[in-house]
């Protein structure tokens, strides 16, 4: 029998498009394909590019991978959200590029290595996830996500993602449970919970929003020390699902939960929740206490004018979140946004952004100098070389917050919680002894 090539793979975006790769690759893994994740290898003929379109500058960068590989002379499957965007546009911009899969089609991977051309891209995008494939991960270590649903109700005015992925659906929690579990056989210590939207969990299956449930199951599972929770939409996140965080012992008390701003004119414009988000910050506080709260915001909006920042300015200042991403508004096509008018100036919003992160990064110093001399747990994630290890506190998140650097003469792998005690902070990191 010949043996079958060994494929590459490019990953973009973000970790919902992670965990659609992995799907991917546990297919050419059933079918007896291997996979390098070093496309750039002389010896790799056919590469798969997984893409992302959720800014420009993402674009450019999905873009910018393939023409390095177009000139390589690899055959490339292009995969994802860039894809599904412009479909009909990019085989006329890229004709060098000739197979190519939708965000819905992941599962014809294996059609679309064997043919010489391929095209399988949805007008209509109804994201449903293949419970029958087992991932092939490719992050595995002391955590791993899981993704709980996928698509969105909502039509945010600057947002292209229900176009691309279409309406929400959620996986049953027996499905991710089942998923929980194998995850913590592999040795995960702390699953993440993601979606487009995570607290509409369940609302299109149940009938009624069942993160609340989904996390009491979670939190049975041996073995599973950590479980944590992003993306949560404000609409459906009320006393319950609270009082739920708050009381089970595994779900870490931290929340992510992208705001976007604070003026109510800027939310109804960017046809977000137009509610008072201080009483909703307060509430939640109040509901779990300590609990460290992630956001993120969007500036230069259209039309947003400087009285509408300044608000931003002021309730973020007021708020003292744990962390905050900022973003520039990115003008994309086919959505609400696209055509308000006035568009903020490009300097402007630079500006705009720069003075709320030096805001931002002054709260997080602060915030981190209280943390000098208490013990915070800690999930260790790699034993350097040198001896140092790399940890995240329950307060951080992979890849967007900060670390904490420990100095220890224990014996420990990664996964292990420990109590760190602090000894030095800076704006965004930790460090600590044993």
């Amino acid at each position: 029998m010949k043996n079958k090539q060994t494929i590459g793979i490019l990953q973009f975006g973000c970790a919902k498009n992670l965990i659609d790769t992995e799907l991917m690759l546990g297919m050419l893994t059933k079918c007896g394909y291997k996979y390098s994740l070093d496309p750039y290898d002389k010896n790799i003929k056919t590469v798969i590019v997984s893409t992302c379109s959720f800014i420009h500058d993402a674009e450019k960068e999905s873009v910018s991978a393939i023409m390095d590989l177009v000139k390589m002379g690899k055959k490339i499957i292009l995969t994802g959200c860039l894809v599904q965007k412009y479909k009909e546009e990019l085989p006329k911009l890229l004709p060098e590029v000739k197979h190519f899969l939708g965000v819905c089609e992941y599962d014809k991977i294996i059609e679309a290595i064997e043919n010489k051309t391929y095209k399988n891209v949805s007008d209509n995008p109804a994201y449903c996830y293949r419970e029958d494939i087992k991932r092939e991960q490719i992050t595995v270590g002391a955590s791993s996500y899981i993704k709980i649903a996928e698509g969105c109700y909502y039509n945010c005015g600057y947002c292209i993602i229900p176009k691309l992925r279409g309406s929400y659906k959620s996986r049953t929690i027996e499905n991710i449970v089942s998923e929980a579990k194998e995850l913590a056989n592999k040795g995960v210590s702390e699953i993440i919970l993601i979606a487009q939207d995570t607290t509409s969990y369940g609302l299109d299956i149940y009938k009624k929003p069942m993160l609340s449930k989904l996390l009491e199951e979670l939190n049975k599972i041996e073995n599973i020390n950590w479980i944590r929770l992003m993306y949560a939409y404000p609409t459906n996140f009320d006393e319950k699902l609270m009082r739920t965080i708050n009381k089970l012992d595994k779900v870490v008390k931290y929340i992510d939960i992208p705001l976007q701003h604070s003026n109510i004119e800027v939310l109804k414009r960017m046809k977000r929740p137009a509610i008072d988000y201080r009483k909703f910050i307060e509430k939640i506080r109040k509901e779990i206490p300590n609990v460290a709260i992630r956001t993120t915001f969007i500036v230069g909006y259209p039309a947003e004018t400087d009285e509408e920042f300044e608000d931003l300015y002021n309730f973020v200042k007021d708020m003292k979140f744990d962390k905050v991403g900022i973003f520039t508004y990115s003008r994309e096509k086919n959505t609400y946004a696209y055509s308000l008018k006035p568009q903020v100036k490009a300097d402007i919003k630079k500006k705009r952004k720069s003075k709320l992160m030096k805001l931002q990064k002054e709260i997080s110093q602060n915030i981190n100098k209280q943390c000098t001399g208490k013990k915070i747990q800690c999930i260790i994630e790699e034993i350097r070389s040198d001896g140092l290890i790399t940890a995240r506190s329950y307060k951080d998140a992979p890849e967007v917050d900060g670390l904490v650097y420990i100095k220890t003469n224990e014996y420990l792998t990664p996964g292990d919680i420990v109590d760190v005690k602090i000894t030095k902070t800076t704006s965004y990191d930790l460090y600590g002894v044993i």
